[in-house]
């Protein structure tokens, strides 16, 4: 299974911010949608991602307050990318090993989508579960010994 198949599946709503913008107004704009991040674009190129986790350390370092502060000096400037192509086992295996929960999917310089941890893993258990029922429909269906073979 590939990433192509994720996003055709989540649909290609994305969300994006200019790094430039207020951090106030990006967080403003991820609770209103309930959202955990938000696409970096600039000049039509992905520039970073804006996460929870960002905005929470920036939080933490600010004294508890979201500040004056603008989206570039908290964002994730070199997030972890993949292309539709990408085999879902290896995003699991980079998203792990690097504790990315989202993930920018590019064809090239063009931003295809986002898949986040969660869509990751539901479609390995909606896959798995496909498997699991063909697999038990597979086992009902057996062919009855025959009795004189054996």
């Amino acid at each position: 299974m590939k990433v192509t198949d994720i996003l055709r599946v989540k649909g290609s709503t994305l969300y994006t911010v200019p790094p430039d913008q207020p951090l106030m107004q990006a967080v403003q704009t991820m609770a209103s949608l309930d959202i955990g991040s938000l696409v970096v674009m600039e000049h039509g190129d992905l520039a970073g991602m804006l996460t929870f986790r960002e905005v929470i350390q920036a939080i933490v370092g600010n004294g508890g307050a979201v500040g004056t502060r603008i989206v570039r000096t908290v964002m994730d400037d070199s997030p972890l990318t993949c292309t539709p192509a990408t085999d879902i086992d290896e995003v699991r295996r980079m998203m792990l090993a690097q504790h990315a929960r989202y993930m920018p999917v590019l064809d090239r310089r063009t931003l295809m989508g986002v898949i986040s941890f969660y869509d990751v893993a539901k479609t390995v258990v909606d896959s798995q579960d496909f498997e699991n029922r063909m697999l038990k429909a597979y086992i009902r269906d057996w062919p009855e010994k025959d009795e004189k073979s054996g």
